[in-house]
């Protein structure tokens, strides 16, 4: 659509509205995704209330070859992930927020792989719950992509036009 067809009241408020985006946007993904990690991470602290447990500490024990047994594996995942959160949450030591948060979704990945019967039930297209649980980490991945983008001091431009 053309912006000179445009009701001028419409591009006055939607010029307000993107901006309004693009200076909160990266802000307010950060804490989302803080107050996930952070929550999901309490849980894991009390075995059995996180519906990821057991599934995480079986593949943490796989992936140690059973060195590390779930009554240590699982408060250092809940304790990861609230770092993980923490961080996000302050936007304190992002580079190294995101770091653990990069590590550790390469950990949850995992199950995929190691354990596909209890995360498809029709391989590939199919997903378990749990493999839906896990799938949906693509978007904390991107989030953390786009926040990472902004570490430097960057951020989201509404009007492109308006930089040149």
């Amino acid at each position: 659509m053309a912006t000179h067809s445009v009701n001028p009241s419409f591009q006055r408020i939607d010029h307000r509205i993107t901006n309004w985006m693009a200076r909160n946007g990266v802000t307010l993904l950060r804490i989302s995704v803080g107050i996930v990690f952070f929550w999901f991470g309490v849980l894991k602290f009390i075995p059995g209330l996180s519906p990821a447990d057991e599934l995480a500490t079986r593949t943490i024990s796989v992936l140690t070859f059973g060195i590390v047994p779930a009554d240590i594996s699982r408060p250092v995942l809940a304790l990861w992930e609230c770092l993980i959160g923490l961080g996000l949450l302050s936007g304190k030591f992002m580079r190294a927020t995101l770091l653990l948060l990069f590590v550790q979704m390469l950990g949850t990945v995992t199950p995929l792989v190691l354990f596909p019967t209890e995360t498809w039930k029709y391989f590939p297209i199919v997903p378990t719950l749990e493999g839906q649980y896990i799938l949906k980490n693509m978007v904390l991945v991107t989030s953390a992509i786009v926040i990472g983008a902004t570490v430097r001091g960057g951020g989201l431009i509404a009007d492109p036009i308006k930089r040149k």
